[in-house]
């Protein structure tokens, strides 16, 4: 992602942003499923296709699963800054919109905390390395 963000192609930059923070909550929601149910991988598999998208697997799946638990309040926060991004992916995605260095810089630093605060709720010792 670095790459295309420094070859100033920011709207790419931004795709490959979403598309991290999108496998972020594929992590989650596995992780959510493996702790507290024995489905198979084929059948999350399916589930995580059905829900379509960073914004249907939080909604859809994720925050459900949380629904009780510790870390709802923590992951409620944090679809605003899903919703941001996946808005943004979006657009560029589905409506061939561009955007600027300094809106994808916005787009990937909120894409990056989105995926350090989920990830680290499963994996405590999860950092992310280099430029992002």
């Amino acid at each position: 992602m670095s790459g295309l963000h420094t070859r100033a192609e920011w709207s790419a930059a931004v795709i490959r942003a979403a598309t991290a923070a999108e496998i972020a909550a594929n992590l989650a929601i596995r992780c959510e499923f493996s702790a507290r149910s024995q489905f198979d991988a084929k059948l999350v598999d399916s589930f995580l296709k059905w829900a379509n998208g960073l914004d249907g697997k939080i909604r859809k799946l994720l925050l459900p699963l949380l629904e009780g638990q510790a870390h709802h309040a923590t992951v409620s926060k944090l679809c605003k800054l899903a919703t941001s991004v996946n808005d943004k992916r979006n657009a560029i995605a589905h409506r061939g919109e561009f955007c600027d260095e300094t809106e994808a810089t916005n787009v990937i630093a909120k894409a990056k905390d989105f995926v350090l605060c989920l990830v680290q709720i499963y994996e405590p010792n999860f950092a992310l390395n280099g430029e992002c």
